[in-house]
């Protein structure tokens, strides 16, 4: 009987893999933002598809083709592949409308809607330093997203804002998901199942007008493709090595590579309101992960004391 990919306490290799991972993913939104011309169900098809190689040669240099993506709770994956798939889709979409950092910065209040969805799936405690954490995340949002549905802004910005919003809280979702499933099922097996899902839901925007990309647009949406999947590898093992806690502050290390990539790429200068934001929303996110670590520490401490009990 095949096992699962045991944990191991190595924070220093998650970090590591958290910020190459982050990296990658802006380089992907980067690409995917450049092949603006191709319609978000293609691009989510190029990226899903092409990210199968990628675990494909993973899986063969590791030697587990047949066994790393057996699984035990197909449930699991497929309800992950359908929030993932959709926030994905909803993310590109909403980068034909946005900058590329604001994008990013609206993209962090993940982490806040996780502890919602947290309370509300899993029966976690919404204590107040938490409630705290989301009033300040929800706030920054707010500011972030309040020019683009102020009555001088287009249409085109207040959809591309509501959408990308859509994104984040559906990628929380996913991320629940991954969470419970890691330590159960493989890296491979999570990684393999949301590219197949998202392939598959891809072709259903078909109809919706695809078009053919042209050589210059290809080789970005196949790169996309190929960057993702390794992101998407480095993310999941990440939190093998280390715990969320630990990891969720250098996320925001994709703060500062989509400022860089959007001004010398895409001509993009990020907006005092947008930053001011993105502050909060980071804030929040810092508030979180102190009280979860200051929550685990205090569980630590009452094992051992409830251990010596024992003895």
């Amino acid at each position: 009987m095949e096992r699962a990919e045991t944990s191991q306490h190595a924070p220093a290799w998650g970090i590591t893999l958290m910020v190459l991972s982050v990296t990658v993913f802006t380089v992907m939104s980067a690409f995917i933002k450049a092949a603006d011309r191709v319609p978000a169900g293609e691009a989510m098809f190029f990226r899903a598809v092409f990210t199968l190689p990628v675990i494909i040669v993973w899986l063969v240099l590791r030697g587990e083709l047949v066994t790393g993506i057996r699984t035990k709770n197909m449930r699991s994956h497929a309800v992950r592949g359908v929030a993932g798939s959709v926030a994905m889709g909803l993310g590109f979409a909403g980068l034909k409308y946005l900058p590329l950092p604001e994008v990013t910065a609206i993209r962090f209040v993940t982490p806040v809607v996780m502890l919602v969805l947290a309370a509300v799936l899993l029966g976690e405690r919404l204590r107040l330093v938490r409630i705290s954490a989301v009033a300040v995340g929800l706030i920054g949002v707010l500011i972030i997203v309040w020019p683009r549905l102020s009555t001088g802004a287009g249409t085109s910005e207040a959809f591309g804002a509501m959408i990308v919003l859509g994104s984040a809280c559906l990628a929380a979702l996913a991320q629940v998901f991954v969470k419970s499933m890691v330590g159960r099922e493989s890296t491979a097996a999570i990684v393999f199942y949301f590219a197949l899902t998202a392939s598959v839901l891809s072709l259903f925007t078909l109809p919706f007008g695809w078009v053919w990309p042209t050589s210059q647009e290809a080789a970005l949406l196949i790169g996309a493709g190929v960057v993702g999947g390794l992101g998407q590898i480095l993310l999941t093992s990440s939190y093998r090595f280390a715990e969320a806690g630990v990891l969720a502050p250098f996320t925001y290390v994709s703060m500062l590579w989509s400022i860089i990539i959007g001004y010398v790429w895409f001509l993009e200068i990020p907006t005092r309101q947008m930053l001011l934001g993105a502050g909060l929303i980071i804030m929040a996110g810092v508030i979180i992960v102190y009280r979860e670590r200051q929550l685990g520490t205090q569980k630590t401490a009452r094992r051992k004391v409830e251990a010596k009990g024992i003895q």
